[in-house]
């Protein structure tokens, strides 16, 4: 086998016992008391804390929410990186019987002033001095905030407000409540029921603003052994935590399926050094977007084109042995003896190291979502030698979906129904999903939920999808993203464009074609592989946006996009393509908390770029 699977087979059994958010995790304090639930690096060093600890965390926290007088079903906020304080914030509130709400750090004041508005937010969770502001600028139109509670006050030694105060301020109230009101944090724990609302997860608000999915207890609750099935989890795991906790998938596949496990969850300095953490951290279980998946393999490719020769030729024969083993097991088919054996020579001469060097050499399985990923970039994981499940699902479906079988991929599709997931097609081919964890519906917009979910409670999800007399299930695109030409061509863009971002030298990409006469392409280049190339071969530039205009990268990326072109029809083909000459980052509204470029607004942003290429190619 290409892979052990010692610790790939379904895990049935419950592991802890619950049907809310908080009785679970109260029940996972109890079980595993002095084992290691979190680890978080500060100043340095990994610093570890116990499920006794992390239980007394969250109970002060609650309690001090009590304490202040917040209600069961009111709203918390969180505006805050990813850090294990943003769960003592999460878990507190939904111990205190609150409701919690994620804002990402990136979004801006007006942005944050609706979300709070909207939820009718009593507490916001802030991380520091920069959040802080953003709060206090908007604070006078937000009625229904009671208090601020801050994470850290490093810059704020000399700032007093009466609204506000620190976390270690909360949880000290928390405590002395505790001891006056032995019974109180018991009875808030149980005040909430599976089918009561439990967190608000916004949308990214593309077409409109951001719409407050409502996902209950059940919903949340319902999903974590169905998981196990699919990818089973254990203490003896770990698995790193550094994406957006707002975002739906870090949330409950990440965070609160290793409360449900026991899997160490370890939390990263900040996003920047996530290659440095992982190395550190060598995850067993490592959940990303296709972004990081990408980066990783641009680091490694770049790095193998700048070795000596002899290098050079080891890595492509060994990397050669690992794809003839995944065409084998992915067909089905016996690995012959002696491949098997140049496979063992070429996962100890060369492959073993690169899955070192990015820091994967024990993990037992890696995953991708929250975005389209290139086949290819399946197939090279696979043959390093550990298998890569790409999964899809939603905001709308708590993240339930489908998954690839760690025991029977099948790259290109996005795998099979999640058990307890009932799947089918609408007379469009939309994909539809019917089960518990199909979300209460938009807060305050009956019409958008109505829209949402049938009277059937099947989930419209927008996704065009086939599926296979197998079960497996393939998204072609959003229905709102198909591009039809102007001579009737229906293109998926999503294909195009991941193989376009399988190269070291671009970060994204969106097709543009809708009503055209041909295809065309927007481009964001890696800034740090193409700098480099324009480094190595004396190319002059100055900044980013020189680094775009030199004739050099553009022919570069010419390449790049003649290599896709090879692997479409010549009606699918990009005539033309253009560079976004400013290099975005999460905070850009160009860009999703998950590094996605937003389709629409770059059609809107960039319409003269786009308008450029067509009138020059007609000319």
């Amino acid at each position: 086998m290409l892979w052990n699977i010692a610790r790939i087979r379904p895990i049935d059994e419950i592991v802890i016992a619950g049907d809310t958010v908080p009785e679970v995790f109260w029940n996972a304090v109890q079980a595993r008391g002095s084992r290691v639930a979190l680890r978080q690096k500060e100043l340095g060093i990994w610093r570890e804390a116990t499920w006794s600890q992390f239980g007394a965390a969250v109970r002060e926290t609650a309690m001090g929410l009590v304490a202040l007088g917040l209600q069961p079903g009111e709203v918390a906020s969180i505006l805050s990186n990813t850090r294990k304080e943003w769960l003592f914030a999460d878990l507190g509130a939904l111990c205190a019987g609150l409701v919690t709400s994620g804002i990402y750090p990136t979004d801006s004041v007006a942005q944050c002033e609706y979300l709070c508005d909207d939820s009718h937010t009593r507490v916001v969770f802030v991380e520091d001095d920069e959040q802080l502001d953003k709060i206090l600028e908007i604070r006078d139109r937000l009625p229904a905030l009671l208090k601020i509670v801050i994470f850290d006050l490093d810059g704020l030694g000399r700032f007093s407000d009466p609204q506000a105060m620190s976390l270690e301020a909360l949880r000290n109230l928390g405590k002395e409540f505790d001891r006056a009101h032995p019974g109180e944090f018991d009875r808030r724990r149980l005040s909430r029921a599976a089918e009561d609302l439990a967190i608000l997860v916004y949308t990214s608000g593309t077409t409109g603003k951001p719409k407050g999915a409502m996902l209950s207890h059940r919903n949340l609750v319902c999903q974590w052994p169905s998981l196990n099935k699919s990818i089973p989890q254990d203490e003896r795991d770990s698995r790193m935590a550094f994406l957006p906790l707002c975002h739906i998938v870090e949330r409950q596949f990440g965070a609160y399926f290793a409360l449900y496990t026991g899997t160490v969850l370890n939390f990263v300095e900040n996003p920047d050094t996530v290659p440095e953490n992982v190395r550190e951290i060598s995850p067993t279980v490592f959940l990303a977007v296709p972004r990081i998946w990408e980066k990783f393999y641009s680091a490694i490719t770049i790095a193998v084109s700048e070795a000596v020769r002899p290098h050079r030729w080891l890595y492509r024969w060994a990397i050669a042995q690992g794809h003839a083993v995944v065409d084998c097991v992915l067909a089905g088919r016996p690995v012959p003896l002696l491949l098997e054996v140049r496979y063992r020579l070429a996962r100890w001469l060369a492959l073993d190291n690169v899955r070192k060097t990015i820091g994967i050499h024990r993990a037992r399985f890696l995953m991708t979502g929250s975005a389209p990923i290139s086949p290819d970039l399946i197939r090279w994981y696979l043959a390093l030698g550990i298998p890569m499940l790409e999964g899809w699902g939603q905001t709308e479906s708590t993240a339930m979906g489908t998954l690839n079988p760690p025991l029977a991929l099948r790259p290109g599709t996005i795998g099979k129904p999640l058990h307890g997931v009932e799947v089918k097609l609408s007379d469009e081919g939309e994909l539809l999903l019917r089960g518990d964890f199909v979300f209460m519906g938009y807060l305050n917009l009956p019409e958008k939920t109505a829209e949402a979910i049938d009277a059937e409670g099947w989930l419209h999800t927008g996704d065009v999808g086939r599926i296979s007399a197998d079960g497996y299930v393939t998204i072609a695109d959003r229905m709102k993203d198909i591009i039809i030409t102007a001579g009737g061509k229906n293109i998926t863009p999503s294909e195009l464009e991941n193989e376009l971002k399988f190269s070291p030298y671009i970060t994204d990409a969106v097709l543009i074609g809708d009503r055209r006469p041909f295809v065309t392409a927007l481009v964001m280049i890696d800034h740090e592989n193409v700098e480099k190339f324009a480094q190595d071969r004396n190319v002059e530039y100055s900044g980013y946006s020189g680094l775009t205009r030199a004739p050099e990268v553009l022919d570069l990326i010419q390449g790049e996009v003649a290599r896709v072109n090879a692997r479409f029809a010549r009606v699918e083909q990009i005539k033309a393509f253009r560079l976004i000459e400013s290099e975005l980052t999460a905070e850009d509204e160009e860009l999703t908390p998950t590094m996605k470029l937003k389709r629409k607004l770059v059609n809107e942003k960039y319409a003269a770029l786009i308008e450029s290429m067509y009138s020059e190619v007609v000319s």
